[in-house]
């Protein structure tokens, strides 16, 4: 394994990272809402499953206006989820699974809750006050027109000091000004109290966004950016074995280089966003929806595979809590579900990089579709009400709301097919998908052909074969319309991966077949050699050089 400036092995290129929404995945006090506990509850369900760390989405302390990414207190835990104690019980209980939990620290902003800003916004003279973005102006003449993502002004009136100040996302996340040495010094502080903790890394929210200039209306890779992290990574990160992924939803490979130089001066690895964007229309909103381009799919994954090898580092994923399920998104989620969900998780994971699951992922959990009174994230009733009053038909924003609201991603975990889905025995915060009588971890991990089992093999095969981590990618079939086909080849080994993307029969060309190949996986139980694939059809072989 490749070793890192401080001599330490790079973990977290052979590990799978598994993603929990803390609030939807298992709730031990029946108040209807997720909790610590009841993650601890399910640990051992995750070590069945193979996976090495946890990216558990934010639990500390938040009036919860954007669902804990709003944080008023980063070294306490929100009572919803329970306690300081609970935390540390559950990173002691995961570490004797051999499982690392990863924090998900918000750094680009606070609460308006929290003890800074409630200080910041007392006086101009006061010591906080800088900790924030704030611009001379008049009530009700904001200092430029940005537009923030939930909605509205980007910039909000606070009478008591006659300025204003910035918030890219709620009214409630006012941003935080990095150009204050020490309000960089307070956030090292508090990561360095986390790594005292024992936890195994961070992922970093909007991370691209924190070196923004208003003046300028640059949000996203301000110009000191680099420069910050790269004081971040050495006040905290490089002083412990852990992993860091950093949200960028701007990064291009270029600055993925840097975000994840091998020389480990920034991050592990970042979240990039580019094929996560292609069905929509060019330009427009993720609401704005659009065929998803087959070839320009492939065109991206390749191109990250190829130009990061060797030179940083990807992360690969379908789902996150922001996202709609993949399997309603891009595959089936009807008649060939199973075999769609495999086949998105085959192609995924045969590629360079670290693999993230989203929790129900590893079931092929759904997406739903609900009255807009039963919906709770913020962006989409937000978007509900703003595409109302610009005139669009409820029929076309609930269209969009089915394909992308992000409580696709967040209704609660598929347990079993007891009442509520086993996540709670009381009213959960946000309605259960109707078909958890049939999609459920309870099901799955007896039925040796179930998605979990699919996904429970390729982390085996991951630990097993070093081609996974180690193998050059080259894309197959670029032309091909159906097939998303490619090898990854070391010293030793080569691995073939083979998937049909569509719900038709199609043939594959003879050259992508090796007879002295072996199959490592496939997502049908007859799977042979021949050149026909089915629907949805994947399959992984293994060739020895």
């Amino acid at each position: 394994m490749e070793m890192n400036r401080a001599g330490n092995c790079q973990w977290w290129k052979n590990a799978v990272i598994y993603e929990i929404y803390p609030r939807s995945f298992a709730d031990s006090n029946h108040d209807g809402i997720g909790d610590l506990q009841g993650i601890i509850s399910k640990l051992d369900y995750l070590e069945n499953l193979g996976i090495d760390a946890i990216w558990l989405c934010p639990v500390c302390k938040s009036p919860q206006d954007d669902n804990g990414y709003d944080i008023s207190d980063y070294q306490d835990i929100d009572p919803m989820f329970g306690t300081l104690k609970d935390m540390e019980e559950l990173i002691q209980e995961a570490e004797k699974r051999h499982i690392k939990i990863i924090m998900d620290l918000v750094l680009n902003h606070s609460s308006d809750e929290h003890y800074w800003f409630q200080e910041a916004r007392k006086s101009r003279d006061n010591p906080y006050h800088d900790y924030y973005v704030w611009r001379d102006g008049a009530e009700g003449i904001p200092p430029n027109d940005m537009r923030a993502a939930f909605g509205g002004s980007a910039w909000e009136w606070v009478p008591e000091v006659k300025q204003y100040y910035f918030h890219q996302f709620s009214v409630k996340q006012p941003d935080l000004n990095w150009e204050n040495p020490r309000l960089r010094q307070e956030i090292y502080h508090m990561i360095n109290w986390w790594i005292s903790k024992g936890v195994g890394g961070f992922r970093l929210d909007v991370i691209d966004q924190i070196a923004k200039e208003p003046d300028k209306k640059i949000t996203n890779n301000g110009p000191r950016l680099h420069e910050f992290i790269r004081e971040l990574s050495r006040e905290t990160f490089r002083k412990a074995d852990l992993v860091t992924v950093g949200e960028a939803w701007g990064a291009t490979i270029d600055l993925a280089k840097l975000y994840s130089n091998p020389d480990g001066s920034e991050l592990s690895m970042v979240f990039q966003f580019e094929h996560i964007c292609l069905d929509q229309i060019e330009g427009k909103e993720k609401w704005d929806l659009a065929p998803l381009p087959f070839l320009k799919l492939k065109e991206v994954f390749g191109r990250w595979q190829r130009e990061l090898y060797e030179k940083g580092w990807n992360s690969l994923f379908w789902n996150n809590h922001d996202l709609p399920r993949i399997v309603s998104r891009w595959g089936n989620d009807g008649r060939y579900r199973v075999e769609s969900a495999k086949m998105l998780a085959i192609l995924l994971h045969g590629m360079q990089g670290t693999p993230y699951i989203y929790q129900g992922e590893e079931l092929g959990m759904t997406n739903v579709q609900y009255g807009i009174e039963e919906y709770r994230d913020i962006e989409t009733l937000n978007l509900y009400k703003e595409r109302l009053e610009a005139g669009y038909t409820k029929e076309d924003i609930m269209h969009s709301i089915y394909a992308k609201s992000r409580d696709n991603a967040r209704t609660p975990m598929q347990w079993n097919d007891r009442e509520n889905a086993g996540f709670t025995e009381g009213k959960p915060w946000l309605r259960v998908n109707p078909n958890y009588r049939e999609i459920n971890a309870a099901k799955q991990t007896e039925d040796e052909d179930s998605v979990f089992r699919c996904y429970q093999e390729l982390i085996r095969l991951r630990k097993k074969y070093p081609v996974f981590i180690e193998g050059r990618f080259q894309m197959l079939l670029e032309t091909d319309e159906n097939i998303f086909a490619y090898t990854r080849t070391d010293a030793r080994t080569q691995l073939i991966v083979i998937c049909n993307f569509y719900d038709k029969t199609v043939s594959c060309q003879a050259g992508c077949f090796d007879h002295s190949a072996r199959l490592l996986i496939g997502n049908y139980k007859d799977t042979g050699q021949t050149m026909l694939l089915r629907p949805y059809e994947a399959r992984m072989y293994l060739k020895e050089r």
